[in-house]
C-alpha cells in the first residue's frame, strides 16, 4: 500500500529515457492504472516532472485531453509517478499499420484533440517541450477510435522559465527557434504538433534527421514550394499565378542563372523624373498649354508602365537564402525508433 494506492499485478510494459513504466490494478478502485518508475539516478527529474503534473491538475484533464495524474510515492529509492490506464500511443498505430498515411477525417480528429491539449497548457502557462509520436496516447482504439491523451511531462517548462538557447524537444519535431537559438514560448509546441500532422499525412518524416542545418535548409525551401502551390491551386482562375510569375518563383532559385550585362539598365523610375524637363521650353501661354500637357503626362504615365512591365519581366526573382553552419550535437531519444519503419517505406 502506497498511500491512497493499493496495488497488485505488476507488469513491465514499456520503458524510456527516465525509467520504466509498468501495469497494475489498483485495489482501493479496482482499476487498471500506470505506474512509472524514475531511475535514481534522476530524482531530480522525478521531481520536475511532479512539480509539473500538480500545475496539470489544476485543469480538467478529460476536458483538455491531457494524461491523468492519480498519485506519487517512493519505492526502493525510486520515484514513482500513477496515472490512468491508457491503451497504445499513435506511433505504435503507425507502425501496427505499417506507416500507412490517415485519412484527412482521421487526421481532423487528432489534429483537434492536440490543439485543445495546447489551449489548455497555454491556460496554465505550460510549454510541453517534448511533443512526439510516442508522447500521444490512445485512451481506448477499440471502443473510443483516436480518443487521445498527452503523456510524459518530464521535459514541461512554465513558458517564463524557457531559456533563450536551450536546447529542447526530439530533433525530429524541433522547431526552428529552438535550432536558431531565438527567444521560445508555447508556440515550439504548435511546431511539434503540426509536424505530426504532416507526418500522419505522408506516412514519414517531411525533412531529413541528420541534422539541424538540414533541417532550417529543407523547411525554408518547404515553405517556397508550399507558397508556389497555393498560387497554383487557387480555385479562381482569375486569381490563380501565371506561367511566366510561376516559373519565376523563388522555389526554382533563378537568381543563380542570372545573366551578366556589360552595361546597367536605368530603371524605369530615373526615366519617368527626367521627363518634366519639358516644362522649360512651355513658354505658350496659360489657356493653350493645358490640353497638350495633359496628354503629355498621359503619355508619360502608360510608357512609364510599359517600361515597368518589361522590367519586371526581365527581372529575375531573388531568393534570400540564409545559411547556417552551427549544428547543436543532442541526438532525440526516439529518432531510432521511427527512423527504421521510415525508410523500408522510402524504398517500396
Amino acid at each position: 500500500v502506497y498511500d491512497s494506492i493499493k496495488i497488485v499485478d505488476l507488469q513491465f510494459i514499456g520503458k524510456g529515457t527516465f525509467g520504466k513504466v509498468a501495469k497494475c490494478k489498483d485495489l482501493l478502485t479496482n482499476k487498471e492504472v500506470a505506474i512509472k518508475f524514475i531511475k535514481k539516478n534522476l530524482e531530480e527529474d522525478g521531481e520536475d516532472e511532479i512539480k509539473a503534473l500538480i500545475e496539470v491538475s489544476k485543469i480538467d484533464a478529460e476536458r483538455y485531453n491531457l494524461v491523468k495524474f492519480v498519485e506519487w510515492f517512493h519505492y526502493n529509492g525510486h520515484f514513482c509517478i500513477v496515472f490512468e490506464m491508457l491503451d497504445k500511443s499513435l506511433y505504435n498505430i503507425m507502425r501496427g499499420r505499417d506507416f500507412r498515411p490517415l485519412s484527412l477525417k482521421e487526421i481532423k480528429a487528432i489534429a483537434r484533440q492536440l490543439l485543445v491539449a495546447l489551449k489548455g497548457l497555454k491556460k496554465i502557462n505550460m510549454v510541453h517541450c517534448d511533443i512526439k509520436l510516442d508522447n500521444i496516447m490512445l485512451k481506448d482504439h477499440a471502443s473510443e477510435s483516436f480518443r487521445l491523451k498527452l503523456i510524459d511531462f518530464g521535459f514541461a517548462k512554465k513558458a517564463e522559465d524557457l531559456e533563450t538557447g536551450a536546447t529542447i524537444q526530439n530533433l525530429i519535431f524541433r522547431a526552428p527557434e529552438v535550432i536558431l537559438g531565438l527567444p521560445l514560448d508555447e508556440r515550439v509546441d504548435l511546431w511539434a504538433v503540426g509536424y505530426i500532422l504532416a507526418f500522419l499525412y505522408t506516412g514519414f518524416p517531411i525533412h531529413p534527421k541528420d541534422s539541424e542545418y538540414n533541417i532550417i535548409k529543407f523547411v525554408e525551401n518547404l515553405e517556397k514550394f508550399i507558397d508556389l502551390l497555393k498560387q497554383m491551386l487557387e480555385i479562381d482562375p482569375k486569381k490563380r499565378i501565371s506561367i511566366n510569375r510561376a516559373l519565376r518563383h523563388p522555389f526554382f532559385n533563378l537568381r543563380k542563372k542570372q545573366r551578366k550585362t556589360t552595361k546597367p539598365q536605368e530603371p524605369a523610375t530615373a526615366e519617368v523624373y527626367q521627363q518634366p524637363k519639358a516644362k522649360e521650353v512651355t513658354s505658350l501661354p496659360h489657356g493653350p498649354a493645358a490640353i497638350p500637357q495633359e496628354k503629355s503626362n498621359d503619355t508619360i504615365k502608360k510608357s512609364t508602365v510599359q517600361e515597368q512591365k518589361d522590367d519586371k519581366r526581365e527581372a529575375p526573382v531573388v531568393s534570400r537564402k540564409r545559411k547556417r553552419s552551427d549544428q547543436q550535437s543532442q541526438e532525440p531519444e526516439n529518432c531510432e525508433q521511427t527512423e527504421t519503419p521510415v525508410q523500408k517505406k522510402r524504398k517500396s
